[in-house]
């Protein structure tokens, strides 16, 4: 079945230049000019009055009237402050009265991070370091800002703002062996989480969890510190998947009198809270907690005066539960509802629940996905939904609201295309990020009541023109059929003055990993640029989407539950032989690249697709699940203690005989996610068969393989490859 939806370009959208007056594409104007960038609003937050907002500006926080888009006062000005700083980042408390100034930020891992932090008081126009005592993390205001909690070293403190006087909550806390108030390595990657302790409503608590590393076994990373003599030995605490992790514990401590409460969060040894927030009361906060396997979630809540904790609902599913997708959990202000996202209809939709844990409603139903809820409007005779959601195309994001009864549905934002939604809290304004295929991102604010435009704070027309300049090719979009039925979504990007009468090369990019999705009508993608770089040397990109990637529903995604690799493999196999047919596709120069989970798949395909693909470039891919670590693979795989077929049967490493092609397996040897012992791993099985191939790594790079130089290397690099191998 050739069934090709083409997304064509129309007045008043991009114009392409002329083949004789186009500039041609490098990768320096990828990963060193920046060329292509694109503008956005960025740092936007909303203020308690909704009619205004505020973001930084360079050194200063600048606040902003929506209803005219206008500057109206500059709240900080950076410049001025005694002593001088310089900030990344800052919050207020929730009165606005002060604000926490982040500064000198130093990365950890992914989302983990320490700094020094500063205390503004707008009122008395006072600046103060928040701790004297060494960098920070994860500073956060009391309800009342009053005070400001943070963990520094593995310990959890607390600042006095009345005096500055620092109280020291935990003492024992030892890298790799006892962490208090921050999380492990595995819960900062997988489940999107790294402050692990929350003040209660009252400002009288502070509830925090405890990470017992001490029977994690330890990952070794050389560092080789840009040629010094030794390489420093880099040890930190990895659970691979069916290994033991940290034990967790909670604890409720006490201002008042320095007493601490040990609470109790689980009957099974084996658990996680994957989420620590408020609700309306002053003495509740609610936790999600998910067994090991993660098939089963459970809303608790916990009083944080008497240390008990309330099972308020629980969802067991036969596959998994993905946390970070259903993270909508929401309690309403008058203290009587919240509002839970799920995939229990096979669809994720939004419910409404009574505080004590019974459903009251579903709010939204379809065969389609709510993506993101946007905010929630008590005010006024009806309660009102916002939410971006698949109703209309599972590649396109679109805005809407409902009442809280499932009612009333109205489109707020139809424009084809993907739209994503930063609302104000009073949910009067909002703006609107949205881009499509052929429109690069527009920034807009609008009034809710009446749906009303008030200002473009963004075009991009100057990335527009460069598009031109540079003759950049529209995406394509195309559907082909699998091998049990199902329609697939893809989109090409054909070289400038394509002929149908020729035949070209062909370089597939996919990604593939659960959830994921690569193929969207939205501006741009995933390495974008390079493809259309490529495309001006001739060759054709098609992106697909396999089973078991996003916006299609569970079934869809779940497909490859305990079978990680057998079914996206089966489809990039059949969607090359589809490209393949294609009269203006040359059979014998098809390829496929990817990283990460995407590195993985084009390594498979290139072993079990051998006659189908010529090529194949792997960038920091896993070669073996059981490398990887355990709540990502665990939830997709089970363990491999439970499933050791599952593991091994579409490993890599498992099928490196079948090799025909040409391959290029790449990886930094400072990766702390995907460990640089994937690529050893492989290559020590090629090398064992007799295969031919190349490789190269980078040292003391991570994952995304980027400092000092190393982006704009590893983009030539690939360039160059496929130009001479494909």
């Amino acid at each position: 079945m050739r069934n090709f939806l083409f997304l064509l370009f129309t007045v008043g959208t991009i114009s392409l230049a002329s083949a004789q007056d186009k500039k041609d594409i490098t990768v320096a104007d990828l990963y060193q000019k920046g060329t292509f960038s694109q503008k956005s609003v960025y740092g936007i937050n909303w203020m308690n009055d909704g009619r205004y907002y505020s973001a930084q500006e360079s050194n200063d926080i600048v606040k902003f009237d929506v209803t005219t888009g206008e500057k109206v006062e500059t709240i900080l000005d950076g410049d001025q402050l005694t002593p001088t700083i310089t900030f990344n980042s800052y919050s207020f408390s929730a009165d606005e009265s002060k604000v926490l100034l982040m500064t000198d930020r130093e990365s950890i891992y992914r989302r983990s991070y320490k700094a020094q932090f500063y205390v503004y008081d707008l009122g008395s126009k006072k600046l103060s370091k928040l701790s004297k005592g060494g960098p920070q993390s994860y500073a956060t205001f009391s309800p009342d800002g009053s005070k400001v909690a943070f963990v520094r070293e593995n310990n959890l403190f607390y600042v006095d703002l009345s005096d500055m006087k620092e109280v020291q909550v935990t003492e024992d806390g030892k890298f790799n062996h006892l962490i208090h108030g921050s999380t492990d390595w595995v819960y900062e990657e997988e489940l999107s989480f790294t402050r692990a302790f929350e003040w209660s409503g009252d400002g009288k608590n502070l509830f925090y969890l405890t990470f017992d590393e001490s029977g994690v076994r330890e990952y070794n990373m050389q560092v080789w510190h840009n040629g010094q003599l030794y390489p420093e030995d880099y040890r930190f605490k990895y659970p691979k998947a069916g290994e033991d992790n940290s034990v967790v514990s909670g604890t409720v401590y006490s201002l008042e009198n320095n007493k601490k409460q040990s609470v109790k969060l689980s009957s099974e040894k084996e658990f996680y809270i994957a989420r620590i927030k408020r609700t309306e009361s002053a003495s509740t906060l609610s936790l999600v907690r998910l067994n090991r396997l993660q098939n089963k979630l459970d809303i608790l809540h916990l009083n944080t005066n008497t240390g008990e904790v309330k099972e308020i609902l629980s969802e067991k599913y036969d596959t998994y539960v993905d946390v970070d997708f259903v993270d909508e959990l929401t309690y309403l202000k008058d203290g009587k509802h919240f509002i839970h996202a799920s995939e229990k209809s096979g669809f994720k939709h939004l419910y409404l629940y009574t505080i004590d844990g019974q459903l009251k409603n579903q709010i939204t139903s379809g065969n389609w996905e709510v993506r993101s809820l946007e905010g929630v409007n008590e005010k006024g005779k009806k309660a009102t939904v916002y939410y971006t959601s698949t109703e209309k195309s599972a590649m396109e994001r679109n805005f809407y609201s409902i009442d809280l009864k499932g009612k009333n549905k109205v489109l707020l934002r139809g424009e084809e295309g993907t739209h994503a939604i930063d609302m104000s809290g009073d949910q009067k304004y909002y703006i609107d990020y949205y881009s499509s295929a052929t429109q690069p991102l527009n920034v807009s604010l609008y009034q809710t009541d009446g749906n009303k435009k008030i200002k473009l704070l963004e075009d991009n027309k100057q990335l527009e023109s460069v598009a031109g300049e540079y003759g950049l090719q529209p995406k394509e979009f195309f559907t082909f059929k699998t091998v049990d039925g199902s329609i697939l979504n893809g989109y090409m990007l054909k070289p400038e003055n394509f002929d149908a009468n020729k035949q070209y090369p062909v370089l597939i990019y996919q990604y593939s990993g659960p959830g994921s999705q690569n193929v969207l009508n939205s501006w741009g993608g995933s390495h974008y640029y390079w493809h259309q770089l490529l495309t001006q040397k001739g060759y054709i990109i098609a992106v697909i989407d396999t089973r078991g990637t996003g916006g299609r529903g569970a079934a869809f995604k779940k497909i490859t539950y305990k079978q990680l690799g057998k079914y996206e493999v089966e489809d990039h196999i059949e969607g090359a032989k589809y490209l393949a047919n294609l009269p203006y596709v040359n059979e014998d120069r098809i390829g496929i690249w990817g990283w990460s989970y995407g590195g993985y798949m084009s390594s498979l395909a290139l072993f079990k697709g051998a006659d189908v693909f010529k090529a194949a470039v792997a960038v920091a891919p896993v070669t073996n699940w059981r490398f990887y670590d355990t709540i990502y693979t665990e939830r997709y795989m089970d363990t491999p203690q439970n499933n050791p077929s599952g593991y091994d049967d579409n490993s890599p490493t498992s099928h490196v005989e079948k090799l025909k092609g040409n391959y290029l397996l790449i990886h930094g040897t400072g990766d702390d996610n995907v460990h640089f012992q994937n690529a050893v791993a492989l290559q020590n099985a090629l090398i064992a068969k007799g295969k031919q191939f190349d490789s190269f790594y980078y040292p003391d790079r991570a994952h995304a393989v980027y400092k000092d130089n190393a982006r704009i290397h590893l983009f030539t690099l690939m360039t160059d490859w496929v130009l001479e191998n494909l």
